[in-house]
């Protein structure tokens, strides 16, 4: 499948955050966390973030939308200096293994890159259901570090 992806801006926030919906309902309790996306909350949010944050919208040859990727700068001293995070990725179920996954990782690389990062970090999602995910990112050349914890905080 031919793949274009492109950088979008806060204009296109409803795609996104549609798309990561479906991430997170394909997710099941392991997204549940987010509950219902809060539109107005996410649009002033982003609206904050400023350049930290990043979407990319992979399309096919039709331009319907195929995947999304949504991307943020963080600091770390361990990573020397700014480093990136993948935090949601969604490719539609039926343009999966068609290079839309990679095309959208290759995306946030190279705007990684450009920055001067370092690394780029993503997280995937831990139980054996997911083991296919883990083994596309491994492909893609990153390295298991570990498990992630959280503590929520509440509204």
């Amino acid at each position: 499948m031919a793949v274009t992806v492109e950088r979008v801006g806060i204009a296109q926030a409803d795609l996104v955050f549609a798309w990561v919906d479906r991430l997170l309902a394909e997710l099941g309790e392991e997204g549940e966390d987010a509950g219902q996306l809060d539109s107005a909350r996410l649009l002033e949010a982003w609206a904050r973030a400023g350049e930290r944050f990043q979407a990319f919208v992979a399309r096919d040859e039709a331009g319907a939308t195929v995947g999304v990727l949504t991307l943020v700068s963080s600091f770390a001293i361990y990573a020397q200096g700014d480093y990136g995070v993948i935090n949601e990725m969604f490719v539609a179920p039926d343009a999966r293994s068609a290079g839309v996954g990679h095309a959208l990782v290759a995306a946030a690389l190279e705007f990684a890159r450009a920055r001067g990062w370092a690394r780029v970090e993503v997280t995937a999602p831990e139980s054996r259901r997911w083991a296919r995910t883990q083994r596309f990112y491994e492909n893609e050349g990153f390295v298991f570090t570990g498990p992630k914890l959280k503590l929520m905080l509440g509204a």
